[in-house]
């Protein structure tokens, strides 16, 4: 009779290491021709001395640009904001906000004598 549980069979496969079989990955001829193309362009672009290259294409959304754009300006203004303050300010802002806090949060003195 067969056991209740169900299992895998083969071989335990473990990640990150190559299969130890002699399986080859097989070629996509049509990548390689595109890649063929675009290099013989472009190096036929530079013997000409034309110097000029095509813009890159931007192919993100309205919404994923302004989204750069808003966290890009706000990185900016965090780093200024920074960049104001002096080290014992900080430290001293630092210390208000410890004595602001309840004793709650205060680390418990462990005694072995009491």
């Amino acid at each position: 009779m067969a056991s209740p549980y169900q299992t895998a069979g083969g071989t335990l496969k473990l990640k990150g290491i190559g299969d130890l079989s002699s399986k080859k990955k097989k070629k996509k001829k049509k990548a390689l021709e595109q890649i063929k193309e675009q290099l013989s362009t472009t190096v036929g672009a530079d013997d000409e001395g034309q110097g000029e290259t095509k813009p890159k294409i931007d192919r993100r959304t309205p919404a994923e640009k302004a989204f750069a754009k808003i966290q890009e300006r706000r990185q900016t203004e965090r780093i200024l904001e920074k960049a104001q303050k002096k080290h014992k300010d900080r430290v001293n802002e630092f210390n208000s906000k410890l004595d602001t806090l309840t004793e709650h949060f205060d680390i418990p003195k462990v005694s072995w004598t009491k």
